[in-house]
This record gives C-alpha cells, structure tokens and sequence, in this order.
C-alpha cells in the first residue's frame, strides 16, 4: 500500500472485477491491498476502524456476544460507518474495500506491542465472529475455499451413514432431527484439537466430522494463528514505515486510542497517605477494587491475582513503594501472620512490581480489558471485574449495598463517558467530587521524551489527545482534530 498527499489513483474495475476482489462479506485479509490512497482516506478509514473495535469491545462487554441485542447493536454500528456485514447486498464494493483496507492499516499501529497484538486479535475475532454467524449457509463452502480452509461438506447419504454417531459426539446437536437441518463438515483431525479435547466430535479415520455450529470455533482459531503471525511480520518492518514521517505521528495515536493513558505512578507517587485508603475505597474506587479492599480488610490477606490487581491499582493513584511495603505488612500481620514470614515471602513480589527487583520493569496498573481478558477468579479469588465475573443477581445485590438505587443500577452503563481503565474511574470521581478540572491531568501526566524536530508540531496534539480518552466519542474527535491538522 503506498500513501500520498495529493490525489490518489484509485483502481478502475468493473463490475465482475470488483465482485472478483472481494467476493464475501468477511474475510481473512490474505493479501494486503496494492492501490494508492491519500493520507486523508488513510486517516478516515483508521478512525472508522477503531470506533468499530471499540464497539465491539464495549459490546462484548456490556452484552452476551451472539444475543439478539448484541447482534442487532453490532450490525447498526457498521451500518453507521459504511463496512461490510452482509452478503447479496448491492453496491457492497466500497464497503468492503473500506474493511480490507483499514484491517491492515490498524496492523501497522497494532503490532507494536504483546497487549495492542493481543486486543487487536480479540476484536477482530469478535468481528469475525458474527459476520460469519450472518453469512448464508450457500456462501459458506466458497468462503472456506477462498479463504485457503480446505473443508468439504459431506453429502447426506453419508452425513445419513454416520447420524447416530455425529450426534451423540457433538452437544450442539439435540437430536437426529437437528442434524438433518445443518450441514456437516469432514475436517483432518489435527484442525479440530480443541473440539476433540473437549470431547465435542466424532472421529473416524484421522477426520473430525464437525456440524456447522461448532465449525465458527476452528475458523476462528485458523484466523487468530494467521492474523498472529502476520502482526508478528508486520513488527519486523515497522521500523521502515515508522522513517515515513508521515505515518509515524498517526500510527502513535491510533495505538493510544487504545490503550490511553497507562495510569504509571510518575508525578503522583505520595499523594495519597495510607489513612485516606479506607475512605477513599467507598468513594472513589471501582467496583472491582472496592471488592478488593473490602476482602482484604476482612481477610487480611488476598492470594497472587488480587494483590498484583490491587496492588498496581494502589500504586497508580499514588502509593510509594515505602507505604505499599507498610500497607500489605500491617494487613498480613493482622490474619496472624509472622513479620518474617511476610519479609521473606511477599516483600520481594511488592519491590519487583516496582521495579527494583527482576527486570526491573516498572509495572503499570491493569486496565479494563486486561483484566477481563486474562486470569480469570477461581473459587476464593476476588479479583477480575464484577460486571464480567460475577452473577448478575449477585453484583445488583453488591450495588444495592452501595446505596446505588434500582434506577441508578439499570443507568450504570450511561455515565456519561467510556470507562477503560480502573484508575481512570478514581481520578474521574475525584475529579468530580472535589470539583477540580485538573486533578486528573496533573495526578496522571505521564512524563514524555523530548520530541524529535520532525514531530515537535505533534505535541500539543498528543497531549490534547492524550487528556480525551475518557471516551470513545471524544477519543475519535481527538484523532480527527489532530488529523485535520
């Protein structure tokens, strides 16, 4: 793909040409596209791609994925802005060359970490995912061809053969009936390992016969791997496109629309005293750390996954690594535990998030996404998020206990902004409750490196940028106006 300033060249197809370049609604975006676009199309379809990422993400959070209210929110977003969803649609050219080309402009600003790597995927699997649970039973079979996935559907008279097996091996199909109405697919064993760990097909002679509804699973890993290993190769060259000083200012805050603000304790380590936590913990903390604090107040201990959550949570809004020690010392002593004990076996984790032990890598405290995505609690654990771990009947019952009213409770996803992150929730309550429009920007400035001549015009932008993403509406707008520029 090459980009230029003036007008761009754009390929002139007809109309089987076109259908030829993109023939379904979703692809694996196998090839990168070749024709030249201006940076200002470049700009457009980058901010339109990641307003459709970070819909998903907040869908898949606040919805169960597949459900009605789900899929029909999805598919007004993309009809909103102009990509692909559905198949027989006319005039579906621009739209999905909109896709191709935007997927692989955020491969550009996605590889350049494991967490950007890691969301990127997820989303885009999501995307994946219910464009394919739209796509017509008759385009299937020319998807998977096209899409390099070499899996033939059997016919009925064998499908009829082995009935009584494909059905009591796979749990997605009630009855005999059921299978009489989906297809089944013959697919080589090695593809279909996670189905035969589960004990969820039928085997026979090396091949998995896997019906239609569990097939979404081996698609969806076939392109995790492929996307996997191509934002691998896309890092191995990003230090050729980050010379283009064109691209490398708007691939940076195409990232940072992401990940914002990484809440480090840098300019605000000590503004908080260890007597302001209890009384900060029923005002301005999230739920999920509320529920930590409280349990740890209790307990007077938490195992490894909450105390690596709310300990970096702890540091990121302003506790030194002298009252860290002090906090968890005091707490553990209190559940009976030996001075010694606590020195010998937890200190050192508490120094190593801090980076004076180890790597000595500075840990940043866990956003949203990360902590919905990784380490999921077990029985006795009291870390994650209450708004995707626990019970729904059980975290109405947490709110109630909050003094959140029944209203108050069914309006918690409309507070006015995005939330992403645990420690933007508690600089945004405090910034509220004490009426101070700065607090949060002179609490969380990260501290930059001198810019470079080239980019120096950059950054009042990257601050303004940095300073709006509170939300997904005013993280775009940040972008446009930078853009604009």
């Amino acid at each position: 793909m090459q980009f230029s300033g003036g007008n761009r060249r754009r390929l002139r197809l007809g109309g089987d040409q076109r259908n030829a370049c993109y023939p379904h609604s979703l692809q694996f975006y196998l090839e990168p596209p070749s024709e030249n676009i201006s940076l200002i199309e470049f700009e457009s379809l980058a901010i339109d791609r990641v307003k459709l990422l970070k819909t998903v993400e907040n869908l898949g959070v606040s919805h169960v994925k597949g459900s009605e209210q789900y899929q029909s929110k999805l598919e007004a977003e993309i009809r909103k802005l102009k990509f692909s969803f559905r198949e027989n649609m006319e005039n579906e050219y621009e739209r999905r060359r909109r896709d191709h080309i935007s997927h692989f402009i955020l491969r550009l600003a996605y590889c350049q970490s494991e967490d950007l790597r890691r969301w990127f995927i997820q989303q885009e699997m999501d995307l994946l995912r219910f464009r394919f649970s739209i796509l017509p039973k008759d385009k299937i079979q020319s998807f998977l061809k096209d899409s390099h996935l070499h899996f033939e559907a059997i016919s009925d008279d064998e499908k009829s053969l082995r009935a009584h097996d494909i059905v009591v091996s796979s749990p997605s199909l009630g009855s005999k009936s059921d299978l009489d109405l989906e297809s089944v697919y013959k697919i080589p064993f090695a593809d279909a390992l996670d189905l035969f760990r589960g004990r969820k097909v039928y085997l026979e002679d090396g091949f998995a016969y896997v019906p239609l509804k569990d097939i979404v699973a081996i698609v969806l890993n076939e392109f995790r791997a492929k996307l996997s290993k191509a934002l691998a190769l896309t890092a191995r060259s990003l230090p050729a496109v980050q010379s283009d000083e064109r691209l490398q200012p708007l691939l940076s805050h195409l990232s940072h629309s992401y990940t914002g603000q990484d809440y480090s304790t840098q300019g605000n380590a000590g503004k908080i005293s260890l007597d302001q936590i209890d009384s900060l913990s029923t005002k301005s903390f999230p739920p999920c750390m509320r529920q930590l604090h409280k349990a740890l107040r209790d307990n007077h201990h938490l195992r490894h996954g909450g105390r690596m959550q709310y300990g970096l949570f702890l540091k990121g809004i302003g506790l030194t690594l002298e009252q860290a020690l002090q906090f968890w010392k005091q707490e553990f002593i209190r559940g009976k535990m030996d001075p010694d004990k606590f020195d010998k076996g937890y200190s050192y984790n508490i120094r190593h998030s801090f980076g004076k032990e180890g790597k000595r890598t500075d840990y940043t405290p866990f956003s949203c996404m990360k902590i919905i995505l990784t380490n999921p609690p077990g029985q006795g654990d009291y870390h994650g998020c209450p708004f995707r771990h626990s019970d729904p009947e059980l975290l109405k019952q947490k709110l109630q206990s909050y003094k959140i009213s029944s209203e108050g409770i069914s309006q918690v996803d409309d507070c006015g902004f995005s939330l992403s992150h645990p420690n933007q929730f508690f600089f945004e309550s405090q910034r509220i409750l004490t009426g101070s429009k700065d607090i949060r920007k002179e609490s969380i400035q990260p501290e930059v490196s001198q810019p470079k001549p080239s980019v120096q015009k950059t950054k009042d932008a990257s601050s303004a940028l940095a300073s709006l993403n509170s939300s997904v509406e005013m993280d775009m707008e940040g972008l446009e106006d930078y853009f604009s520029e």
